[in-house]
């Protein structure tokens, strides 16, 4: 963990990302164009994290900017929520090739980032989009489908709770009772509960 003594959130995510920018621990390095490390509100009581960066995020440097992304970015202002508001990040930091999931041995190369960001931010609630993230950060093998919606209590008392990726919506579009996208909007409604909550709390 960092030393968070004398500095700023903002300066201690930037060593986050200088230390991300300067990594040769796995081979996903070899391909990036950019690292992802991130961005939002650093003052969050929410994070999000997704699994990897993708084509588009890989050219831009920026988390969550292609298909998935707006759609991500249509389920926060569903419930009145903007990208500001939150912080978004992923569990490697690097795109995997042809966007394939990251390994193991990827995973916990780039994790202590993660943990990094976390500490800085101190959020009250991750939100984990998809199997990937919750299990990378609960060390478990839990399937996604079994488990969103459901709240893990991690660290420090912080609140993991599952939803789906994006991803995994965009190849199931259906909004019936029960389907993905309707669980999807069930969970979304709990996180602004919690976002308020905690918001107003200070």
């Amino acid at each position: 963990m960092m030393n968070l003594v004398g500095n700023t959130k903002e300066e201690l995510m930037e060593i986050v990302k200088r230390r991300v920018e300067s990594c040769a621990t796995c081979p996903l390095y070899l391909h990036r164009n950019n690292v992802v490390v991130g961005e939002g509100s650093l003052d969050t009581p929410i994070i999000f994290v997704g699994e990897g960066p993708g084509e588009e995020e890989d050219k831009t440097g920026r988390p969550f900017v292609g298909r998935a992304g707006q759609l991500l970015d249509k389920i926060l202002e569903s419930v009145g929520l903007k990208r500001n508001d939150v912080y978004i990040t992923n569990v490697v930091k690097c795109r995997p090739p042809n966007n394939r999931t990251p390994t193991s041995a990827e995973q916990r190369a780039c994790l202590h980032f993660l943990l990094a960001q976390i500490e800085i931010i101190n959020p009250k609630v991750i939100v984990a989009l998809g199997a990937t993230a919750l299990n990378a950060l609960l060390g478990s093998n839990y399937q996604i489908t079994k488990v969103r919606g459901r709240k893990f209590e991690w660290k420090a008392g912080i609140i993991i709770f599952p939803m789906f990726h994006p991803s995994f919506l965009l190849r199931n579009p259906s909004k019936a009772q029960g389907s993905p996208k309707w669980l999807t909007w069930e969970d979304i409604k709990e996180v602004k509960r919690m976002f308020d909550e905690y918001k107003g709390k200070g």
